[in-house]
């Protein structure tokens, strides 16, 4: 990378990276406290689906924000209302509020992250060079997978030792230094003019995806194996009435999989360009699925902890060729408006994937939930390979343009 981009590229990565810690020590704090008083799956459901609920609900008014607005602004806001959030769950949690205060806060937080997520993401292709993508998404990948491993790891300690609110504290820190990292960030190039009949239609995003078989096949990839094969929101569950651990456990289970995401993300760095990616994605979708299977008939701690390091390496591949995917070939003028609809297939794959885990365990227990997830997951790739062959056929990541879409 250019000595003169590597300032913005560290402050970005970084910003970006501390709303991840932030994100995944809230998450695995509120599930710990919420399953410890209440244990009941429905609750852990409950806190995947009111945070999914404002990504449906806003991605169109996002979208076109995002792509209106000075994204720099908008991340920077989202950031600091983030470590708000933070707040309020510390005080809810020191005053021992009712559960419906903490799904409330929880919806606030799904209505900020519904424009964090877009924004940021948008904001990247806009400060780093086109040439510069692929390795700056395996740095940013590979810290912020650093970021999910202290997050949960470090929540897991501190809640052996502290209350559950001092360890919500610590969102506020992180979200206000995300948001002062962003606000130096300089300011995007300016976007080229969109055609007239694009410019006030919400839907162009959706028919430019849906209208992508590129685009398309990655997100229902990503969407349906996430949703089906994730069992993160079921780890609680897990660490308490299968495995035996404690909260440390717990801390060490959420982690391990970030764990294999920065393993991955590392080794990336070192490998050649894959002459397929497409092939690839099909390959290590298919391998988490079975990767879940074995982690759902798994009543051993290590073998536990090995098969979800694998799940997140497999993952860190999938993340990285959709991320690069989407942004060589998506056009800035519309940026915003796909990248608010790609947050509805990854915000419905991890939150509606963690309301569907908590679903599926209170109905049929939770580990024939986790191994029909895989199950399921392992199928969506066998029926995307045969609905989109021109994914399997997609030349290397670097060559694609707009015109590839």
């Amino acid at each position: 990378m250019r000595a003169e981009a590597a300032s913005p590229i560290a402050r970005l990565v970084a910003a970006r990276s501390l709303n991840t810690f932030g994100r995944a020590v809230l998450s695995a704090t509120v599930m710990f406290e919420l399953y410890d008083r209440t244990h009941s799956k429905l609750v852990l459901a409950n806190v995947g689906f009111v945070q999914v609920l404002p990504v449906i609900a806003l991605f169109v008014p996002v979208g076109e924000l995002v792509d209106r607005v000075d994204r720099r602004l908008l991340t920077t806001v989202a950031a600091a209302l983030t470590g708000m959030v933070g707040i309020g769950l510390a005080a809810a949690s020191f005053l021992s509020a009712p559960v419906a205060v903490y799904f409330a806060l929880l919806l606030l937080y799904g209505c900020v992250n519904s424009v964090h997520a877009p924004a940021s993401s948008s904001l990247v292709p806009m400060i780093i060079a086109r040439g510069d993508l692929v390795r700056t998404n395996q740095i940013s990948s590979s810290l912020q997978e650093l970021a999910a491993i202290s997050g949960p790891a470090l929540a897991g300690f501190a809640l052996a030792v502290i209350l559950p609110g001092a360890v919500y504290a610590a969102i506020a820190v992180t979200g206000l230094t995300s948001a002062s990292l962003y606000r130096a960030l300089p300011r995007p190039r300016p976007i080229a003019s969109e055609a007239a009949s694009n410019r006030r239609d919400w839907r162009v995003g959706l028919r430019f995806i849906f209208r992508s078989p590129l685009l398309a096949s990655a997100l229902t990839l990503d969407m349906f194996a996430v949703l089906f094969a994730g069992v993160t929101a079921l780890l609680p569950a897990v660490a308490a009435d299968v495995l035996h651990v404690g909260p440390i456990g717990f801390g060490m289970l959420r982690a391990s999989q970030s764990a294999g995401a920065v393993t991955m993300a590392v080794l990336g760095q070192r490998l050649a360009p894959w002459r397929r990616p497409g092939r690839v994605l099909l390959i290590v979708v298919a391998l988490f699925g079975l990767a879940t299977i074995g982690f759902g008939l798994s009543t051993s701690f290590p073998l536990s902890l090995a098969l979800l390091f694998a799940c997140g390496a497999l993952d860190n591949i999938s993340v990285v060729i959709r991320l690069t995917l989407e942004q060589m070939v998506v056009p800035d003028a519309i940026r915003g408006r796909v990248s608010a609809v790609h947050f509805v297939f990854i915000g419905m794959s991890n939150e509606l994937g963690a309301a569907e885990s908590g679903v599926a365990a209170w109905a049929i227990g939770t580990i024939p939930a986790i191994v029909a997830g895989g199950v399921l997951a392992t199928l969506v790739v066998a029926v995307v390979a045969i609905r989109w062959p021109e994914l399997a056929a997609m030349p290397p990541l670097g060559e694609l343009t707009p015109s590839d879409s």
